[in-house]
């Protein structure tokens, strides 16, 4: 009887074939995803370093509210300038708004000096988007502007156009300032945490969100609204524009 051999398991070809296809398929999806992730980095990074539009954004009807609805206070402590200059600057800042710095490095001393000439009113109002620390600055601004000093203090603010972090805008360090430029450190404490002034920096940066103020800085030149950092030669051209037809 002749010998058999012993029966050989069937080769399934298939097998092989199915798992290089799987693995082929995870190879794909991996790099897939990591294309995807790399994408979400680049576009956030991209996000972080890009500058805030400067197209005008979109504010109440100004035929039906514009800064002319708001009486100019002749001794606002925030505005300098006369009254009645022909032209009417209105900032709204935040004091931990990089924008806001770099403009009032770049561009607000160039303003000051239509200021000078009595051609520019600036009226400063803060709207706080930024929360609590923005706030706290927005007094001690204030009640530096009580004593003549709001540019100097504004100035230690934005050194080197840049804003302090939130830790260097607490009252201790508010204070610091105000010793350093020379105040009278009782009145400013006083002024600083006076129910008057919490009111005049409430109703500043409410006076922001009913015109539409809502990103920092933004501008009111008259009845013209500009929104961002935008280049010196704006302003001096709408200025200069406005002071041709006033003549």
């Amino acid at each position: 009887m002749p010998r058999h051999e012993a029966a050989r398991p069937r080769y399934r070809w298939w097998i092989p074939l199915t798992v290089i296809a799987a693995a082929l398929v995870l190879v794909l999806m991996i790099l897939f995803m990591d294309r995807e992730q790399g994408d979400d980095s680049a576009q956030r990074a991209a996000g972080e370093q890009k500058e805030p539009d400067v197209v005008v954004t979109e504010v109440e009807d100004p035929q039906q509210k514009d800064v002319s609805d708001f009486d100019t206070d002749a001794d606002d402590p925030l505005a300098e300038g006369p009254a009645d200059a022909p032209v009417t600057l209105v900032v709204f800042s935040d004091y931990q708004c990089p924008y806001c710095a770099a403009w009032s490095q770049d561009t607000l001393p160039t303003m000051l000096d239509y200021v000078d000439s009595g051609d520019l009113r600036i009226e400063w109002r803060e709207v706080n988007v930024f929360g609590a620390a923005s706030e706290q600055a927005a007094k001690a601004a204030y009640a530096a502007a009580l004593q003549d000093k709001h540019w100097e203090f504004h100035d230690k603010l934005f050194a080197g156009g840049k804003p302090r972090p939130p830790a260097q805008l607490s009252p201790e360090a508010l204070t610091s300032v105000a010793s350093d430029i020379g105040l009278d450190m009782d009145r400013f404490t006083k002024d600083m945490n006076s129910d008057e002034t919490a009111k005049a920096v409430d109703k500043n940066a409410k006076m922001g969100t009913e015109l539409g103020a809502f990103s920092t800085p933004t501008f009111i030149l008259d009845d013209e609204p500009y929104v961002g950092a935008q280049p010196t030669s704006v302003f001096v051209d709408a200025i200069e524009a406005k002071l041709e037809g006033a003549n």
